[in-house]
């Protein structure tokens, strides 16, 4: 390399990290500068929590199973990396979820969008809420919207638009397949800011959801046609297709695997240390891992103390692969939706072959259930077999399930589900001046800081190298 040229480390081989480095070396070439990079994943694996396994003509996610089609940096991404023909949608015929109530599943109401009701007369006729619940519901077309811009609690800004019954029966459990936590912990502000700003604008999330619902976005133009139709959108061979072609379009970029990052000293620019005692140079650092990580390795900025804040959830789903001959049972929807009041192990179950027709081979059915979310950590020390044991039981006291799995694949996501607490948005803020003051040339990007979806994972990706690229302008 010339001696004009950069050197960039990039801490974290997940999907932020492998984005980075994607957006850096593309940036760099168009506009024609030298940049050397290194990647940094302290696994043997790169990817992080996006892992297909394909199993006796099975596709199994080991971590998320599709991303948000309405969110526009993976699909850029995507056609960038020229995946779009790879690109598929969920079954159309699979429309409705379910969800535990009383020991029954009912059936979603038509209309409902994150667990806010836009069509007044599905919501009427629901047996998920009670009629004193929906009376209370309707409040939220009068009561006043709460003054100032003051970040509050996901679950307390529910319950105070919409009523504990809608919060406990509806919302949490739609919201904690997102973010396996506890509505009442969560950053409002950095979950979902639409809602405070459909409050102050019309006065009421159900009209402002309703109004949302009907109204064709800038978004919506300039989506694919593809994701137009369907919520949620995966690839045919599973959502580690774009994990292998970054690696294939990363071939200029220096891999490490298997070490991880003690420390990043600051000299004339930056010195990362790894595990076995390897030093890196480097004029720019993005850093691409999880927030208990970080914590340690900038303790010198005083603002990197909320780091220690973003508590992680541990998370398991377990895969169970049945021959249609042998169950009783005919599977039309998505799954269904477990409330913590039901006391269940499981917290939902999909049934993936029949929402993604891809997932299985003819003749077979492939479900997913998922154990664990904020407060309900103790599966952590059950064995593989006993979460299989327990999904089963539970399939079986819900679904009369009985049949024998033809095989079942146990995911442990460890501490993989970063909870933003109340004010997360604003430390945040102040972390990335402090670090242009103190660390410039080293940016944050992922789920633990800005988002935690796939497209939010890539987004932020893109905006740490075009921050990092404009710095070397």
């Amino acid at each position: 390399m010339k001696k004009s040229s950069k050197k960039v480390v990039i801490l974290g081989g997940g999907i932020s990290g492998l984005s980075a480095a994607f957006y850096v070396k593309k940036l760099a070439e168009d506009r024609q500068l030298e940049v050397e990079i290194t990647l940094v994943e302290k696994s043997e694996r790169l990817g992080g929590k996006l892992q297909t396994v394909r199993q006796n003509d099975f596709m199994i996610e080991k971590g998320p199973d599709a991303f948000l089609a309405r969110k526009t940096a993976i699909l850029d991404l995507t056609m960038e990396l020229g995946l779009e023909a790879e690109l598929v949608s969920t079954n159309p015929k699979a429309k409705s979820a379910c969800i535990l109530h009383k020991g029954k599943l009912h059936t979603m109401p038509m209309g409902f969008i994150l667990g806010i009701p836009t069509k007044l007369t599905p919501f009427i006729r629901t047996g998920l809420i009670s009629p004193l619940g929906k009376a209370r519901a309707a409040l939220d077309l009068i009561i006043p919207a709460k003054k100032g811009d003051a970040d509050e609690s996901l679950g307390d800004f529910i319950k105070r638009r919409l009523g504990k019954e809608v919060l406990d029966q509806i919302t949490e459990p739609l919201l904690s397949g997102i973010y396996a936590g506890d509505t009442h912990s969560l950053s409002l502000m950095s979950t979902f800011p639409q809602f405070k700003l459909m409050e102050q604008k019309h006065g009421s999330l159900i009209k402002g959801m309703s109004k949302g619902a009907g109204r064709k976005s800038a978004v919506q133009d300039k989506l694919l046609d593809i994701a137009k139709k369907s919520m949620f959108l995966s690839y045919r061979s599973g959502l580690s297709t774009i994990v292998e072609r970054l690696k294939e379009r990363l071939d200029t970029v220096r891999f490490v695997m298997g070490q991880g990052v003690v420390e990043v000293r600051k000299e004339s620019g930056y010195q990362v240390i790894l595990e076995h005692g390897q030093k890196i140079d480097a004029d720019a650092v993005i850093c691409a891992i999880p927030a208990f990580e970080a914590a340690t390795l900038f303790s010198g900025v005083a603002s990197a103390s909320w780091l220690h804040n973003i508590h992680y959830v541990s998370v398991a789903n377990i895969a169970l692969a049945y021959k249609n001959t042998d169950l009783n049972l005919a599977f039309e929807g998505t799954g269904f939706l477990v409330p913590r009041k039901e006391g269940k192990k499981i917290t939902a179950c999909t049934w993936s072959s029949t929402k993604w027709s891809h997932t299985a081979p003819e003749g077979y059915t492939l479900l997913r259930t998922y154990i664990g979310h904020a407060g309900a950590q103790e599966w952590i020390q059950m064995t593989d077999d006993q979460l299989v044991d327990a999904a089963r039981k539970d399939l079986k006291d819900l679904m009369g399930l009985k049949a024998e799995p033809e095989f079942a694949e146990v995911s442990r996501c460890d501490r993989s589900m970063p909870q933003y607490p109340i004010g997360h948005k604003e430390h945040m803020a102040k972390m990335r001046q402090d670090f242009a003051q103190y660390l410039p040339g080293v940016f944050l990007c992922g789920a633990g800081y800005g988002g935690v979806g796939i497209p939010d994972c890539i987004a932020q990706g893109k905006e740490a190298a075009e921050q990092l690229l404009s710095d070397f302008l």
